[in-house]
């Protein structure tokens, strides 16, 4: 990405598409681009100037070094340990952002926010957390400092990204007279809701149709488990049953029923929203918005990294049905589609390129457990990370699951999406 935008000064073009045609933008925000494991002493010495008030991240679930399941940082992930011997040639965000922080502590400049973008729940909750831990092992006593400087505010953010493609750039280089190496294509939708709470103050970004709020978590919940979870089913589901966007997914009359039954039925009754939200007509918005056909949001793409995103996109709401006595059918089929679509098999025998940080260890477990739900159900739920000690040992999800996944394995997974819908 450094390579593409330095020639072009920082500047790339935004690319809004929908059934109408596409609308471009050329935007100048960017004014450097660093490349961490090339100069980690320039990242660190970008984050320790006193003029860095504010500092995003958008890195990824797997990002953070920590386990899904229970939000605590990974202590045993081999970068953590490998920086925590090095700290000033850091690898990971945290390690980055400690060592930063300890030197404005030791410079006598004011800690800066650290603001999480990612899709997690609470994610800010989880940033501090990570960082207190990772302060903690580092030197005694500096997590109680970063928990009395470093704010650390939950955001919510809301808008459908595909990867760029070499046909994308082709279509706006050609639009434009120009080339551009990095140009992002996108829907018409967005929203960012943050929580207002800052360490150093921050721009007036609701100027621009950013949302402060006191509480973001009923956004984030909204979020997570409505557009993140129908999108995972859909790509896993949807990747199984042939299909390679999500476009083309919800353009089946069973996918659309079956993703609108997930929403109203499963996942709409586990949601406490404040006074005036409308989720009638964000879940409506969301089914336009998958069925975009000028937007090519691969399945594939969104498969990645499920062991990652399953325990907040799938799980939380699992654990909630299940306390409530409630049905989790088309749940437990999602959880079972990541199953059967980590096995690295597909339904016609071809492979499926996995990719997941515990990819190899879920082959593993695949292989030895081999395509029979009552022995690779078991097999993947014995992955604490992903599913926790709590719901491996609960009697009506362990049966859900593996009943979800014989069926896929029996009928394939349009017909099991079908019966759902």
């Amino acid at each position: 990405m450094r390579d593409a935008l330095a020639p072009q000064a920082g500047l790339y073009t935004v690319g809004i598409r929908d059934e109408e045609g596409e609308r471009l933008r050329i935007v100048g925000a960017v004014t450097e681009t660093l490349v961490a494991p090339e100069s980690p002493a320039t990242v660190l010495a970008r984050l320790a100037d006193p003029r860095v008030r504010v500092v995003t991240a958008t890195v990824t679930e797997k990002g953070y070094c920590h386990n899904p399941a229970s939000g605590d940082i990974d202590d045993r992930h081999p970068d953590i340990r490998r920086d925590l011997t090095n700290p000033t040639q850091p690898r990971t965000l945290p390690g980055f952002l400690v060592e930063a922080l300890r030197r404005r502590r030791a410079a006598g400049v004011p800690a800066f926010t650290v603001l999480s973008c990612d899709n997690l729940p609470n994610n800010g909750e989880v940033t501090a957390r990570i960082l207190r831990a990772y302060g903690a092992m580092l030197e005694p006593d500096f997590d109680h400092w970063i928990e009395d400087h470093v704010a650390c505010p939950s955001s919510m953010v809301d808008r459908i990204v595909p990867a760029t493609t070499a046909d994308d750039r082709a279509r706006i280089a050609a639009a434009l007279g120009v080339e551009d190496a990095a140009p992002v294509v996108t829907e018409p939708f967005t929203q960012w809701v943050f929580e207002d709470r800052f360490s150093a103050g921050r721009p007036a970004w609701e100027e621009h149709g950013a949302e402060p709020v006191a509480d973001v978590r009923p956004y984030e919940a909204m979020k997570l488990r409505l557009l993140n979870a129908s999108h995972s089913c859909i790509a896993y589901l949807g990747y199984l049953s042939g299909y390679q966007t999500v476009a083309e997914t919800t353009a089946d009359p069973a996918f659309a029923r079956f993703v609108a039954a997930l929403m109203d039925d499963e996942v709409t009754p586990t949601l406490r929203m404040p006074a005036g939200a409308d989720l009638t007509r964000y879940k409506a918005a969301l089914l336009e918005r998958f069925r975009n056909p000028a937007l090519r949001h691969r399945t594939w793409q969104i498969a990645m990294d499920g062991s990652q995103k399953l325990p907040q996109r799938f799980l939380d709401t699992v654990r909630d049905r299940l306390a409530a006595g409630a049905p989790f059918d088309r749940l437990a089929l999602g959880v079972a589609g990541w199953m059967r679509y980590v096995r690295g098999v597909d339904e016609t025998g071809a492979p499926i390129d996995v990719r997941d940080p515990l990819a190899e260890r879920l082959r593993h477990l695949a292989e030895e457990a081999g395509p029979v739900a009552g022995r690779l159900a078991p097999a993947l739920l014995s992955v604490r990370e992903v599913f926790g000690d709590d719901l491996p040992a609960n009697e009506a999800f362990v049966t859900a699951v593996t009943a979800a996944l014989d069926g896929l394995f029996d009928r394939g997974a349009w017909y099991c999406v079908e019966r759902l819908g």
